[in-house]
């Protein structure tokens, strides 16, 4: 698995460059793998592929304070993020992990990762709902997948310094929770987890046994994806 630790200048880049690695992984006709790390220095909300804009993000408040507001390819709610938290994704190959093709096993292999690289500096560190990562009962990494032919994308975010304040004034009440989080609103529900960036950046590296850098990463197919999807005004707002 290769390493690409890489935050392009603007947001609609950042989310084009995932989508990118997962087409260019489909069109390589082989197993092409990656561990992608970045993190905004702006705060931003993303939205998953499937939902209704105005119904998960509070778009008068983000409006107000000048937060970007884009969708990503991917399933899943809204979240916010920003700097304190990084953001990852790894690129899977169906032919290397053919259990992946059930999405429980999926989840339950890459959270497990997860769950065990971290839980060896915060020994709570629990996996909790279908994809979440929780300390003490309150999530700090929402996750997602798109799944293709050949290749998977899972990715998310790890709250590690994140101003928290910003979750409930940008984001509604979500329209789906899981059962343990008992409808509690974002701010008995979210938190940071208590480990330093680049402890967690070098656990991942490690988790995911990465070879090397990406030397050769789609700068065209990212650029095509940012000037026909992601600076479209209906593409975020398409629902």
């Amino acid at each position: 698995m290769q390493l690409l630790d890489l935050t392009l200048p603007s947001p609609e880049e950042n989310l084009a460059l995932d989508e990118a690695l997962l087409n260019n992984a489909e069109s390589s006709g082989r197993p092409l793998e990656v561990l992608r790390l970045w993190e905004p220095i702006e705060p931003l909300v993303v939205i998953g592929r499937a939902s209704k804009l105005h119904e998960e993000v509070n778009v008068e408040a983000c409006q107000s304070r000048g937060v970007r507001f884009l969708r990503r390819a991917s399933g899943g709610a809204a979240v916010v993020t920003g700097r304190g938290c990084l953001m990852y994704a790894v690129v899977l190959s169906y032919e290397l992990h053919p259990q992946l093709t059930a999405l429980d096993l999926c989840h339950q292999y890459v959270m497990g990762r997860l769950q065990k690289t971290l839980a060896g500096q915060v020994p709570e560190v629990d996996f909790q709902g279908t994809c979440d990562l929780t300390l003490d009962g309150r999530k700090f990494s929402g996750n997602s997948l798109r799944c293709k032919r050949s290749h998977l994308i899972y990715h998310g975010t790890l709250l590690y310094d994140f101003d928290l304040d910003l979750i409930p004034e940008l984001l509604r009440t979500p329209p789906r929770m899981p059962d343990y989080r008992e409808h509690r609103p974002h701010e008995s529900f979210v938190t940071n987890v208590p480990i330093p960036r680049e402890m967690i950046r070098q656990q991942l590296i490690e988790a995911w046994e990465t070879t090397g850098p990406m030397l050769d990463w789609p700068s065209e197919l990212t650029a095509q994806l940012v000037a026909e999807k992601y600076t479209n005004p209906e593409w975020t707002s398409m629902r």
